[in-house]
């Protein structure tokens, strides 16, 4: 299934994807007003969702919905730096150091926004792309083994980790260059686990103004989800609805020679094979 988020006259509704429209989830909304609360209700909300789905009449065309990001503020964003190896190529020409362990930092869940909203730079002079697939998590997850971490994701989605180059290291944590306002768009649904026969044989791309800037497979991740999951949870609990964005590939704009970073007027398009896609416009800053 694919759950959105969509705007209804200024009111959030949830609704499930059937072909080009979506389905409202209102006849179930008592018991699961959220996204939050739909995944917090696991196998009982997934196959109320599937009778509404099965039975509920078209709300509305898709292309005419509004779609917001497709879950609520989440506990946790994290997201992994440095997990495809070309990119690690590319940060060792910038003079970034390589480190052994997984490499780990908040984007700020402030910086969430819609599938389609614009991006603002904000004060950066060097804004970024970075296309990536994204895991919600489903349920508590505290020491997982990486051969039970898939029985903890609820689904997918598409993420573009835009990053401001300039800010992101000035602290090494890196937080404060990935979490501008807007600069977490995603979506455009998310699609469940289960529909997803495998996140790591999934092709993914970003397009510049219809240039691909980068294209590559999530099979070429250095560290895969089962262990992102395992080692994040080693440490922390991960809740219901938390949220992880998986690596980039190479191609970002700091890594091409001279570096072409996004301006006003900028169109970028990420796409997740399986998954979806993405599309946001750069403005100037408000």
């Amino acid at each position: 299934m694919r759950f959105v988020r969509y705007d209804d006259g200024g009111t959030p509704r949830l609704g499930l994807v059937r072909g080009e429209a979506i389905v409202s989830l209102a006849p179930i909304a008592d018991r699961y007003p959220t996204m939050h609360a739909i995944i917090e209700g696991g196998d009982a909300a997934l196959a109320a969702a599937r009778g509404v789905l099965d039975t509920g009449a078209d709300a509305l065309a898709l292309k005419d919905a509004k779609l917001l990001a497709p879950i609520e503020r989440p506990s946790k964003f994290m997201a992994i730096g440095m997990n495809y190896a070309k990119h690690l190529e590319e940060a060792d020409r910038l003079g970034i150091a390589r480190v052994a362990n997984q490499i780990w930092f908040n984007k700020q869940t402030t910086c969430i926004s819609g599938p389609y909203d614009d991006i603002d730079p904000g004060v950066t002079e060097k804004l970024d792309y970075e296309v990536e697939l994204g895991v919600v998590i489903g349920k508590s997850a505290k020491k997982v083994s990486v051969e039970n971490a898939k029985d903890y994701v609820f689904g997918y989605f598409v993420v573009n980790d835009v990053s401001a180059r300039d800010w992101q290291f000035q602290s090494p944590t890196m937080t404060m260059g990935k979490s501008f306002d807007t600069h977490g768009p995603m979506g455009p649904w998310i699609i469940t686990a289960d529909e997803v026969a495998d996140p790591h044989a999934l092709d993914l791309r970003c397009y510049v103004n219809g240039e691909l800037r980068q294209s590559n497979n999530t099979g070429n991740m250095i560290t895969n989800v089962w262990s992102q999951i395992s080692h994040l949870s080693t440490a922390f609990t991960l809740l219901p609805g938390d949220l992880i964005a998986t690596g980039t590939p190479e191609g970002v704009a700091a890594g091409m020679e001279p570096p072409v970073f996004l301006k006003a007027g900028d169109v970028i398009r990420c796409e997740v094979d399986g998954i979806g896609a993405i599309e946001n416009k750069v403005i100037e800053p408000a």
